[in-house]
């Protein structure tokens, strides 16, 4: 029988924190959905509409929050993904350092448009 391997230690900071992050992104794109095809029909959805529901500040945190926590789970998930088909070494370290600075970019660049759409820049 060949022998399962995953790079989350089970209890470990990754590991804990790739499941925290994939219950709250259910709960938001359950969110989402409702917001946007029952409560707003997608016919309905224009760029001012959008525009308004990031200038309530709640709105807003959920969406930026949704980004960070959607980026993080993502990036931790390639990565170790990545480990268990046994990246090692010097490239293990630079996929790191790739994946780090893209979702620092992307957390930037999406946090700089929802400042803008929220008239707060």
């Amino acid at each position: 029988m060949a022998e399962r391997y995953s790079s989350f230690a089970p209890g470990g900071t990754a590991w804990l924190l790739q499941r925290v992050t994939a219950a709250f992104l259910i709960v938001v794109l359950a969110f989402h959905f409702f917001l946007l095809h029952f409560v707003n029909h997608a016919a309905d959805i224009t760029f001012a509409g959008t525009q308004a529901r990031m200038e309530n500040v709640g709105y807003f945190l959920t969406m930026v929050l949704f980004l960070v926590t959607a980026t993080f789970h993502g990036v931790n998930g390639v990565y170790n993904a990545l480990v268990n088909q046994g990246l090692k070494g010097t490239q293990k370290k630079v996929v790191l350092a790739v994946l780090v600075i893209a979702g620092t970019a992307l957390i930037a660049q999406g946090t700089w448009v929802a400042l803008v759409m929220a008239g707060w820049i």
